[in-house]
């Protein structure tokens, strides 16, 4: 346990992102200071805003510094502690990177915490119960707000974020429909995760097409969606939208490398006055121990089943990530570590 596999960001894409973009290095573990702990992780989240990371553009985050370990949350065991709320056994969860062990300083609030997995398996802290899901939860509960008996929807709806938002927005009386690329994933939406209907965006070459299928799933409209790949998805859904309905902006997958996402109708925004406001979560720690109490319970009491895609070895993880940029993975994407 001295040698540590670790893998930086070695350059910045030019374009679309490669595996050369990546460095697979060893490094020795650190002795501990006072007040750190010393995390073996057993898994590590991969999610798609790591993509913008590695640009140097100016974004809502800084980029990630080259020679650096990539950017990441991770759920682990602690192995050592020279900190009194932590000892070695403890299940935690944390920002520990592309990296087998982390030393974190558990002075810095929030830089480490311990959970139960008495009834929630340690991965779903990375999913369900962690910041997808309460990316989830923000959205629907503070953005769009829905009311019992409306209509909302989500995009790629199969993942991380879109399952938890398909459960919390089913909980809160509305009717849900997602939509997803492939049939699989859109037979799991309906059948596994209890959504009333699922597009498959594939089956469409272009929004007027997409947007066709929409207005059959929603014969009432859209009252309120969630936005996590933009492009010929967002255009189809505003389509649909009911007057005064609300879009929570998450991601925009279908832009990570680069390319300009043109909006076919911006006009709609005033015709339906629209209300669309783009967010980041980890602004509003304030409501993360309510949303992920109500997570916890959901998965708990088998109410939300999420899925996950799961790669073995940290040298897995740069091949896993581009596949996730292209929608390769089915739910939640993580690497195994141990």
């Amino acid at each position: 346990m001295t040698i540590n596999h670790q893998i930086l960001l070695d350059n910045r894409p030019q374009g679309e992102a490669t595996v050369a973009n990546f460095k697979l290095v060893e490094a020795p573990i650190p002795a501990l200071q006072d007040g750190q702990v010393l995390v073996k992780h057993h898994f590590m989240s991969l999610d798609p805003y790591m993509r913008g990371r590695m640009n140097e553009s100016k974004s809502y985050a800084v980029p990630q510094p080259l020679g650096q370990v990539m950017i990441g949350a991770t759920v682990g065991e602690v192995v050592d502690s020279l900190h009194p709320k932590f000892k070695a056994g403890d299940q935690v969860v944390g920002m520990g990177g592309w990296q087998e062990y982390s030393v974190v300083d558990a002075n810095v609030l929030g830089a480490l915490r311990k959970v139960d997995t008495t009834h929630v398996p340690l991965s779903h802290y990375l999913g369900a119960v962690g910041m997808p899901g309460v990316t989830a939860w923000y959205g629907l509960v503070k953005i769009i707000n829905p009311k019992a008996g409306e209509t909302v929807t989500v995009s790629a709806a199969s993942g991380a974020v879109g399952s938890a938002y398909g459960a919390l927005a089913k909980a809160r009386g509305c009717r849900v429909v997602g939509i997803a690329g492939g049939k699989d994933k859109c037979d799991y939406v309906v059948n596994e995760l209890g959504f009333d209907a699922c597009i498959d965006y594939k089956e469409h070459k272009d929004y007027l097409s997409l947007s066709k299928a929409l207005r059959e799933a929603c014969p009432n409209g859209i009252d309120g969606h969630f936005e996590n790949v933009g492009g010929m998805v967002l255009d189809a859904v505003m389509l649909r939208t009911n007057a005064f309905a609300r879009i929570a902006v998450c991601g925009m997958i279908a832009g990570y490398d680069g390319a300009p996402l043109p909006m076919a109708n911006p006009a709609l925004i005033l015709v339906n006055r629209m209300k669309i406001e783009g967010f980041i979560v980890s602004e509003h720690m304030e409501v993360w121990p309510e949303a992920l109490n109500e997570l916890g319970t959901l998965v708990g009491t088998g109410k939300l089943r999420p899925r996950e895609s799961v790669a073995q070895g940290l040298a897995a993880a740069p091949e896993a990530f581009l596949g996730l940029l292209k929608g390769k993975n089915f739910g939640k994407q993580l690497v195994k570590l141990v």
